[in-house]
């Protein structure tokens, strides 16, 4: 079963500072929780996103189990959105898509991810027991993260 997490947040900040922030892999560490233990691994020697970019990650999703996860940014709109796909990691379904329309406030940013988990119903009572809390639990603590960030 698909399931879908959006998220909204206004930064007040200019277009450019949040689409370089949020476009730059490298502070992907900085607005997930610890406990999570994510390490970007792969070295860029630029942080232009760009479509059919790969990168590669350790996360700790449940337990304190390491686990790869490699992405592909699957889309990109300069300064508008783009989205990464999951290749290979926990989730059947990963499609994350991230949104920045400039107002006069600053940015609205919006977040959709699309998911799935895998083995059938055994994913679900899974979905239901830990993983809907704990995807909500990240993107809370990334709220209050870019909240201190960009709001203060």
């Amino acid at each position: 079963m698909k399931h879908i997490l959006f998220r909204e947040q206004q930064l007040h900040c200019d277009l450019k500072t949040a689409w370089e922030f949020f476009s730059s892999p490298g502070n992907l560490s900085k607005i997930t929780p610890e406990d999570m233990n994510f390490i970007v691994r792969t070295k860029f020697e630029t942080n232009e996103i760009y479509e059919g970019m790969i990168i590669d990650y350790f996360v700790s999703p449940l337990f304190g189990i390491k686990m790869k996860w490699k992405t592909e940014i699957t889309q990109v709109n300069f300064r508008k959105s783009f989205t990464d796909f999951q290749k290979k990691g926990p989730y059947k379904l990963w499609n994350h898509h991230h949104e920045f329309i400039e107002n006069e406030q600053g940015v609205l940013m919006k977040d959709r991810v699309d998911y799935e988990l895998p083995f059938g119903f055994l994913g679900e009572i899974a979905h239901k027991l830990f993983v809907k809390n704990k995807l909500e639990h990240i993107f809370d603590y990334r709220f209050k993260v870019l909240e201190k960030y960009f709001n203060q």
